[in-house]
């Protein structure tokens, strides 16, 4: 019970920081692309963990094999298609819609969990995925109406890639050494998003690409994502996943706009409504209806394996 704390508060503080993190890498991609900037922050961070890698007492041959390169690379695919879908679906779309849509993950996971796992969920999760939800929507529309564009759907595919990578986690994250399998996520993450942005974003020159990278913002930018919101992040997540189901992550990250609005309100002067407000208790809510479900259904499934 100890180690379902410590995993929930970890989980909690992952999305706390990532919600935190928006405004300040927000306002640094207006300096660096958002791919360049991608591809700095996740290259450095897996140079990190292969320090790690290299210093540890375990061999890294005797951490590394085919199936974990495949499974990291996998990861990485599905998580850099995320990013790259969001980043350019937010030039078409509103960044309102694109928050609420991107939440369409806390239900989208579970369906994915099913299909690949083949195991069945609970009714309470369902119910708490769709609290997850409505609480999502209030938060982030705040009565306003929804209007669809192209960008959404750019921004749907993007969920559809977030799910598929918590749900995937939860599959490869037992089995692989965490360390390992982070870095090549994140190593493929840093390629493909440096490929794609030599290819999509305006070319710079070396110079010019210091030169914005030194820019003080996009300094304290990136080195608040490569230590904090993506190396511990993606670590703690992975490890985090050896111990809860895919289904609960996404419930705990659905409360990633709530800290972002906090933030916005403490540090941009930002409001939040009535609604907003009632949106934010539906997602802790939902979390809540979870893990007590969860714990009366184990209680007594450990009362019938004790008899």
């Amino acid at each position: 019970m100890k180690r379902d704390w410590i995993v929930y508060v970890t989980l909690l503080f992952v999305a706390f920081v990532w919600g935190a993190s928006f405004i300040v890498v927000q306002a640094a991609v207006q300096t660096l692309p958002p791919l360049a900037f991608n591809a700095v922050r996740f290259i450095g961070s897996a140079l990190l963990f292969l320090v790690v890698l290299l210093f540890s007492r375990v061999k890294l041959k005797d951490r590394l094999s085919p199936k974990l390169a495949l499974h990291g690379m996998i990861l990485g695919v599905c998580l850099f298609a995320a990013y790259a879908l969001q980043t350019v679906g937010l030039l078409h779309t509103t960044t309102t819609n694109t928050g609420f849509i991107t939440g369409i993950s806390v239900v989208l996971v579970p369906f994915f969990s099913v299909i690949l796992t083949q195991q069945k969920l609970a009714l309470p999760t369902w119910i708490a995925a769709v609290l997850a939800l409505v609480g999502l929507y209030l938060l982030t529309f705040n009565g306003q109406a929804f209007q669809w564009n192209y960008g959404d759907m750019l921004v749907l595919l993007c969920a559809v890639c977030f799910a598929l990578h918590i749900a995937f986690t939860g599959i490869y994250a037992s089995l692989h050494d965490t360390i390992a399998l982070v870095t090549i996520q994140l190593t493929t993450v840093g390629v493909l998003s440096m490929i794609s942005s030599l290819l999509l974003e305006p070319l710079q020159s070396p110079a010019e690409l210091m030169e914005a990278i030194l820019d003080p913002q996009v300094l304290f930018a990136l080195v608040v994502s490569i230590g904090l919101s993506t190396a511990f992040a993606f670590w703690a997540q992975t490890w985090c996943q050896k111990h809860i189901s895919a289904a609960r992550v996404a419930l705990i990250f659905a409360t990633e706009p709530v800290f972002a609005a906090i933030t916005g309100i403490v540090f941009a002067g930002e409001k939040l409504g009535t609604l907003a407000v009632w949106g934010c208790i539906f997602i802790f809510f939902s979390m809540i209806v979870a893990e007590w479900k969860w714990n009366r259904h184990r209680d007594t499934i450990e009362k019938e394996a004790s008899m």
